[in-house]
């Protein structure tokens, strides 16, 4: 009786043992299905979603840029960023295209060259809009008109502006450059003066305003300028804290035009960086093989 309750016990184990066995097989069989299905899955959305060529063209674009740069815009949202540059670059067709573009890049690694002056300069006389410090000023006939625009906001809001610098030829701007290493020396002369072919006056688009020194960012002008110059599309273009990447110590009084659409960029995107941004789109204009 003994034996035989025995044989059943291990009869018994033999054939639970076996059910567990078969259980943990097919459960074994099941994962490696659903993770082989998995694998399928994931083939299959790597297939279809594709980098499209801008998005391609952006990386290659941002790798060029400067580190400070990249950490400047390093959280984009890559299609709305796409979006938005093409606002920008749809905003440039309507510039004068006689002449250098808005966001043409100069600085002290790109100039133009001594021949070149803006193709349709205007004269700026005594108004009632701005004041004027000289005789022989001018602008680009497009920036003087936005120019003008902004200076009536400003009164409107009791300011007046004052401008005191504008277009200046090669020649100017070598005298300038010169006069300035005699004054402080090259080293100092280069943190604040322009060498010539390298200067955004050259452009005709950048306007000095009030008494061009740092005296001037405590005056109402600069902090109505601060305030809303970039509403009518005018830039700082060289900030506080950025010589190392402008090559110009700070100056409150420097503004270009670029136009609203470009400012708007420039603040979401790029720290409201002038030169980030200037740098960006030249890279990305001539960055054609991707």
């Amino acid at each position: 009786m003994r034996n035989i309750m025995k044989k059943t016990f291990f009869i018994s184990f033999v054939i639970l043992l076996s059910f567990v066995f078969c259980c943990c097989a097919k459960n074994k069989e099941k994962k490696i299905e659903t993770t082989n299905e998995q694998v399928q899955i994931e083939k299959q959305i790597e297939q279809k979603v594709e980098i499209s060529p801008e998005m391609k063209k952006l990386n290659i674009v941002f790798e060029k840029m400067s580190d400070r740069a990249k950490n400047e815009i390093s959280n984009i949202k890559t299609q709305e960023f796409l979006d938005d540059l093409q606002v920008v670059l749809q905003a440039e067709k309507s510039f004068p295209q006689d002449d250098l573009s808005l966001y043409y890049l100069i600085d002290k690694k790109h100039f133009v060259g001594k021949e070149y002056e803006p193709t349709n300069l205007v004269k700026l006389v005594k108004n009632s809009d701005y004041d004027i410090t000289k005789n022989n000023l001018s602008l680009r006939v497009d920036v003087e008109e936005s120019l003008r625009k902004m200076a009536q906001a400003a009164q409107q809001d009791g300011v007046k502006l004052v401008v005191s610098s504008t277009y200046r030829s090669y020649q100017y701007q070598e005298n300038t450059f010169n006069y300035w290493v005699s004054v402080d020396g090259l080293e100092e002369a280069e943190r604040e003066s322009a060498r010539p072919g390298t200067s955004q006056h050259q452009l005709g688009v950048a306007v000095d305003f009030g008494s061009i020194d740092d005296d001037f960012a405590l005056t109402d002008q600069s902090k109505w300028l601060e305030e809303n110059a970039a509403k009518f599309g005018w830039s700082l273009s060289f900030p506080q804290g950025y010589e190392d990447v402008t090559g110009y110590r700070w100056e409150s009084w420097h503004y270009r035009f670029i136009g609203k659409e470009a400012c708007d960029f420039q603040k979401k995107w790029f720290g409201n960086i002038q030169q980030f941004m200037i740098e960006f789109i030249d890279e990305w204009k001539k960055t054609t093989e991707f």
